[in-house]
């Protein structure tokens, strides 16, 4: 079972220590390439290379990286805060065709209580602002308190070199279809968990996205499919694993695709933990 960090709490220095493994070994913004400068030490890079296994059959952007870039919903760093995700949403206005680098831009932090926090940012090509890919908002919870004192660490980046023969981002995030057709996660692992020990959105946002446009490609008949619109709410912790999609495709007018996706915690009374929806576009052919 992965700790709940918050069972430190009274101990600021095992909980500094580790907070920095947890942190240095979160899979999600490694292998994304995101680099937080609330949590890090050095210069504020909010750029994001684009990748082969960033982008789609059709040759446009994935949403999960966009989502994974810039996860709303802000109510302090891990050094400041215990956060939770609530809501998350996505629209994609461009699918960065030719774009190396995006960026992350204008992030605001739109209200923050006593518990709950509201924010956006905009989504850019890092090489041409006036190029805006997309719009994230989201909601999030704050769920635990922090000792005083804790420090940015170091960044523990993964170089990925790119190549056409790069995995699929599911693959590498443990990802698979069952012979029953659902989309799976495996059991929660260290570096899939965010430090309450719940599974992290980046897994999440991978996997569903994955089994929507799967379940897209059945009902329009083929996988040229781009995402256009993205919506994610986090019900509750997902705790145990394997975690499983279940999902429904709809064919819409004017080249569209709905999909609806529930994901489910198995090894936890199957507990439903994150709802999602999405429209896809039919596109012609690949870039």
């Amino acid at each position: 079972m992965v700790k709940d960090i918050r069972e430190l709490r009274d101990d600021p220095k095992k909980y500094a220590e580790e907070l920095e493994r947890r942190w240095s070994g979160l899979l999600s913004y490694r292998y994304i390439g995101r680099n937080h400068h609330s949590m890090n030490t050095g210069p504020e890079d909010n750029t994001v290379t684009l990748r082969h296994d960033m982008r789609n059959a059709a040759g446009g952007v994935l949403v999960a990286p966009l989502a994974i870039s810039a996860p709303e919903g802000d109510v302090g760093a891990d050094i400041e805060t215990v956060p939770n995700p609530v809501i998350n949403s996505v629209q994609i206005l461009d699918d960065a065709r030719g774009v190396k680098r995006i960026e992350v831009i204008e992030h605001e932090v739109l209200h923050l209580g006593a518990r709950m926090g509201y924010s956006r940012s905009k989504i850019v090509d890092a090489d041409n602002h006036s190029r805006v890919i997309a719009f994230n908002e989201g909601q999030g919870v704050k769920i635990g308190t922090v000792p005083e004192g804790l420090e940015k660490m170091p960044e523990n980046r993964i170089e990925i070199i790119d190549s056409p023969d790069l995995p699929p981002l599911w693959k590498v995030f443990g990802a698979s279809r069952r012979d029953d057709g659902h989309w799976v996660l495996p059991e929660l692992s260290l570096e899939m968990a965010s430090p309450d020990a719940a599974l992290h959105i980046g897994p999440q946002h991978i996997v569903l996205e994955t089994a929507a446009i799967d379940l897209a490609a059945q009902v329009a008949g083929t996988d040229l499919l781009q995402m256009e619109s993205w919506h994610v709410m986090f019900l509750a912790r997902g705790k145990v694993g394997p975690f499983r999609v279940d999902g429904q495709a709809v064919r819409g007018v004017d080249r569209k695709v709905g999909v609806r996706l529930t994901l489910h915690d198995e090894g936890y009374e199957d507990r439903t933990v994150t709802s999602a929806s999405a429209v896809l576009r039919i596109v012609d052919a690949a870039a």
